[in-house]
């Protein structure tokens, strides 16, 4: 008989209601009507063993133990879920094919591939094991997927790279928790110090965007506006770009801040001629962008709904699983494969049925708009792996009773999803370079010619206020005419402190790393899409964060508590810095790709905690609070869990 083994039960139900019935439902399997059985774990059923369970000398916090680094790994089962294991080592036995049917990503690979492995499953049977990737939970799409499946070792890649970043978390968050907290105590601080190799990095951003807050002096800098004449009497305004000499004068931005420089420029064109020496008209556009991976979604929840990264992960799957709205939503993927481009016409014809309200266009009117004909650069084999964006499956959502949070989740993704169907921004560009005394001047106008995809955005303030700045008309000039500079004049602007973490800023800037890391070598390996833990993941990270009273909300504002800033203070700097981690994050994201191996990622990683442990003793740990702070409900036992 066949086995599928899925990743929860939901996934399991979804699976049988596509395979021959009738079925016989029980607590932990389903029975199919040809003999086949569908079965599932309930997320991660194995756990890493805890040091204790490979010596039980591990059990008391020693320094002369540390570093613990385990000889042959070993998985034990989470209590709770005991029974499920039990049941799958029974079915796992009796079966003659293995379908794993865990969620189509690195951790879902793993999750169900750890279990195979934990069972012993014959060599033979598990090179036949076949993976079903399920990414929509409709029935159709289900069935789609059956007849689709693969072979599962062309996934072994992803398993190790979790495989690799689940060991990696338990070497660096067990070893140096253990470290630190020792240290911790000799100082006075009687409770943990709990490390990670991302949650620290992550506070360490916060702890350092409110030190350069703190130690920010607003400079006044200045802006020079030749007003230009022409001899029609046509007037406008050019600004000027300071040349290489006036660097000394600048920040590192370009700006001027010595005013008398300024001052002298605004006395030497003043009633000057000013000659063009370039006139440029393009016709410039600008595509969609793509559907949203988790990230991307939480970014854009944020900014519009003030919606926290775990609320918005907690949406997803509702709108996944319960409602089957959306398709997986735990993608770090924003592009589409083309076989799904055929759905495209069903799901925009079911969307224009919709009685769910947007703004500025309801959802019915974004998709009567939306032409299925044209085809974004979205829908790309070659940029989806084992998931694919988040988009609306062809469920209608009118019959289904969705609170506030899933609506506005449900549009922002209907939206994206549509965007792809809509023409490219386009506007017109026209530029103007002018000499004053030797100096150059510059002024721009964007045209706006046809709106395409942004008539489905609202304009916010900032749009509004530049629309209103650019509305002088620029007049019509050729290279060589000479104008009349009538006046010059001085703008004084103030520079400005970096604005603290909201969730919008600290997961743009956990996704986009590489901007925070400080080491150019590093920063040289890390592409645009690198960053500090995984889609899935980095919700959790942050949340984590905020439960250990590391992180604390002020508004909409994230800040770090009094003992979130002792502890970056009292660590190693490169253990707060992102750079060590953002590059194992790339790393491990080769794994999956087949550029690099499990051996030269872990090999590197454990000498670097062996280091850090043998280092702890000189670090200063004064700065803590002497009187330790009481965990909330549930912290006791984080002695025994891995840190992120």
């Amino acid at each position: 008989m066949k086995l599928y083994i899925a990743e929860k039960p939901s996934l399991g139900r979804a699976i049988a209601a596509a395979l021959p019935k009738p079925h016989k439902n029980h607590k932990t399997h389903i029975e199919l009507a040809n003999g086949d059985m569908v079965s599932w774990c309930i997320g991660h059923i194995l756990a890493q063993a805890n040091p204790e369970d490979y010596d039980l000398q591990f059990k008391k916090w020693q320094m002369e133990t540390l570093p613990i680094i385990p000889e042959q790994w070993q998985l034990k089962p989470i209590y709770r879920t005991r029974s499920q294991l039990t049941v799958l080592r029974k079915l796992v036995k009796q079966a003659s094919e293995i379908i794993h049917a865990g969620d189509p990503d690195r951790e879902g690979q793993l999750l169900v591939d750890e279990v195979i492995d934990y069972l012993k499953v014959p060599k033979t049977k598990k090179l036949k094991t076949k993976r079903l990737l399920i990414s929509d939970l409709n029935l159709s799409a289900v069935k789609r997927a059956l007849n689709a499946l693969k072979d599962n070792s062309e996934f072994m890649p992803l398993s190790i790279s979790a495989l690799a970043r689940s060991r990696a978390d338990w070497l660096y968050g067990i070893n140096l928790t253990r470290a630190y907290t020792i240290q911790g105590q000799k100082s006075g601080f009687n409770s943990v110090l709990s490390v990670g190799r991302v949650q620290t990095p992550v506070l360490g951003l916060v702890v350092k965007r409110e030190q350069d807050i703190a130690n920010f002096v607003s400079k006044p800098f200045y802006q020079v506006f030749a007003h230009l004449q022409t001899e029609q009497n046509e007037y406008f305004t050019a600004k000027w770009q300071p040349s290489e000499h006036c660097q000394p004068h600048c920040d590192e931005e370009g700006r001027v801040l010595n005013k008398a420089l300024a001052e002298n420029v605004i006395n030497r064109i003043t009633n000057q001629p000013a000659v063009v020496n370039k006139v440029s008209n393009e016709q410039k556009q600008q595509n969609a962008p793509l559907p949203f991976n988790l990230s991307s979604l939480q970014i854009s929840a944020a900014k519009q709904f003030s919606m926290n990264a775990k609320l918005v992960l907690d949406v997803c799957q509702a709108l996944y699983e319960k409602h089957k709205l959306i398709t997986y939503p735990r993608s770090d993927c924003r592009y589409l494969p083309k076989e799904q481009f055929h759905q495209a016409p069903t799901i925009v014809k079911m969307l224009c049925q919709s009685s769910l309200p947007a703004q500025p266009l309801s959802i019915q009117q974004q998709a009567e708009q939306a032409n299925t004909s044209l085809k974004s650069k979205a829908w790309n084999d070659k940029k989806v792996t084992a998931h694919h964006a988040i988009v609306p499956t062809e469920k209608s959502a009118n019959n289904i009773a969705l609170n506030p949070f899933e609506k506005n989740i449900y549009g922002l993704i209907v939206r994206q999803y549509l965007l792809q169907f809509y023409p490219a921004y386009q506007y017109q560009q026209t530029k103007i370079t002018v000499t004053i005394a030797n100096g150059l001047f510059t002024c721009q106008l964007n045209e706006e010619t046809q709106l395409g995809w942004k008539a489905l955005f609202p304009k916010n303030k900032k749009e509004q206020n530049e629309s209103t700045l650019s509305m002088q008309k620029l007049p019509s000039l050729t290279k060589g005419q000479v104008l009349q500079c009538t006046k010059g004049e001085l703008i004084e602007k103030h520079t400005s402190p970096p604005a603290s973490f909201t969730d919008a800023s600290l997961l743009s800037a956990m996704t986009g790393i590489a901007r925070y890391v400080k080491d150019a070598n590093i920063k040289k390996v890390l592409r645009d899409t690198d960053g500090l833990g995984t889609d899935a993941t980095r919700a959790g990270i942050i949340e984590l964060l905020f439960k250990r009273d590391f992180l604390k909300r002020q508004g909409k504002t994230i800040l770090a508590t009094e003992t979130g800033k002792a502890l970056i203070n009292a660590l190693p700097e490169h253990a707060t810095l992102p750079d060590m981690t953002a590059q194992w994050e790339a790393s491990l994201t080769a794994i999956s790709e087949k550029t690099t191996s499990y051996q030269h990622f872990m090999a590197p990683l454990t000498q670097t905690v062996t280091d850090m442990v043998n280092s702890a003793s000189q670090q200063d740990f004064s700065g803590l609070p002497k009187v330790s702070f009481k965990p909330k409900r549930g912290k006791k036992k984080f002695a025994k869990k891995k840190a992120s």
